[in-house]
Formats: structure tokens, C-alpha cells, sequence
């Protein structure tokens, strides 16, 4: 036990100092134990970020976001995984769609880590904010949100930054390497940010009933909440 965790810590330091050792090889050869690695650092880091968000409106909102959370990571790859193979051919890089999508699953797996290690912050945060059933709730849930925004944002561009170095070691120069990753991180986050949205709540709303999935997921946007919440907070 002590052992897979020493070389569980190993490998997440290797993949947040560039993945010379571990996400360049894996995206080489598309390794299964590499999935599976991947999927439980996923599973496990954000999902323990999205239980510390759930955690200021209720438990059970807090076992909810832990699920639903690494789920929109999965959904937002399965929907882009063709976009983002196309993609990548036509901006230059050198990689087969299934390296394509190995390759973004290890960036996603350093937003993990980032959101992971936060976690521990953000409960403490969500515990000692004014409750969601407080007269200040309102205020509050706008400025949580903005703050979880930007830790997302925080996490993305730890993730980005390392996507980068991984395509530089695959397409033919950094220019390549560069539209490739913006191209990308274009679309994921477009699909991505909708996909969250559909799935609301995250940040559940005082007042309103905790569910899994909102009876109105279809109505507005990601961005129209985020620029709402901007213009109250401040």
C-alpha cells in the first residue's frame, strides 16, 4: 500500500512538472493502466473539490457535486473527443485522435491535482462563510461563485500550461504546438462550461431546492450566471 502511494505521488509530481516520465510515454503508447490511473485522479481531486462546493448548502449537495463534477470532465471529453482529433491533425500536431484524447485526459488530470490540493481550503471556507439558510446567503453564494471560478480558472491554466509542453513534444514546433493547444482549449471550454451549466446546480442558490439536475437545465447559459454574479458581487 505504502508503496502504490509513493509511486502514485511520484507520478502526479512528474505530470505537474511536464510528464517527461509519465504523460509523454502514456499518450505514446495509450497505456491502460494509464487510463485507469487517470480517471482516479479525476475522480478523486475533483471530485473532493466539488464535495467542498456542495458542502455550504448541504451534505447531500456535497455528495452530489462529488459525482457530478469528474462526470462533466468525462462528458465534456466524449463530446469533443471528435472535434478535438480534427482538430489537431488540422493544426499540426502529430497525433492519432485516440493520443488526441489521451492527451487532453492528462491535462484534465493536472486540473485535478490543482483542484485536489485546494480542497482542503475551500471546505474550511464553505464552513465558516454564512450558512445558505443565513440572512447573508445571497451575497454569499455570489461571491462563491465568482471565487470557485476563478480557482477553476487557476486549475485550467495550471492544466493548459502543461498541455502546451506536451504538444510541443509532438508537433513540429512550438508554433504548431501553440494553435493546437488554443484551438482546444477553446472548444473544451466552450462544451465544458455549457455542459456544467446543464448540469446544475453546482453552486446551488439559497432558497432553492437541492436536486441532481434542475427541471430547467435548458434554460440560459454558463456565461450569462457568471457576468450576473459579477456585476452583484462588486
Amino acid at each position: 500500500m505504502r508503496q502504490s502511494l509513493n509511486s502514485a505521488f511520484t507520478t502526479w509530481t512528474d505530470l505537474l512538472l511536464g510528464g517527461e516520465n509519465s504523460a509523454i510515454p502514456w499518450t505514446k503508447h495509450l497505456q491502460v493502466r494509464a487510463l485507469g490511473f487517470c480517471l482516479l485522479t479525476i475522480a478523486a481531486g475533483v471530485g473532493a473539490y466539488g464535495f467542498s462546493m456542495g458542502l455550504w448548502n448541504s451534505p447531500t449537495m456535497a455528495f452530489y457535486l462529488a459525482l457530478k463534477l469528474p462526470l462533466i470532465i468525462v462528458i465534456t471529453l466524449s463530446v469533443n473527443a471528435l472535434i478535438n482529433g480534427v482538430l489537431a491533425q488540422l493544426l499540426g500536431s502529430r497525433l492519432s485522435f485516440p493520443q488526441t484524447w489521451f492527451a487532453i485526459l492528462s491535462s484534465f488530470t493536472i486540473f485535478a491535482l490543482v483542484v485536489g490540493a485546494l480542497s482542503p481550503i475551500t471546505i474550511g471556507m464553505a464552513l465558516e462563510v454564512p450558512a445558505s439558510d443565513s440572512e447573508a446567503a445571497g451575497e454569499t453564494h455570489r461571491r462563491l461563485l465568482v471565487f470557485h471560478t476563478l480557482i477553476i480558472g487557476l486549475g485550467g491554466f495550471a492544466a493548459t500550461c502543461r498541455l502546451l509542453r506536451l504538444f510541443e513534444h509532438f508537433c513540429p514546433n512550438r508554433r504548431s504546438a501553440i494553435r493546437c493547444v488554443v484551438g482546444l482549449l477553446a472548444g473544451n471550454l466552450f462544451v465544458g462550461a455549457q455542459i456544467s451549466f446543464l448540469m446544475r446546480p453546482i453552486l446551488c442558490q439559497p432558497g432553492l431546492p437541492v436536486e441532481f439536475l434542475r427541471p430547467d437545465m435548458f434554460t440560459g447559459n454558463f456565461y450569462e450566471s457568471v457576468i450576473w454574479a459579477l456585476k452583484h458581487s462588486f
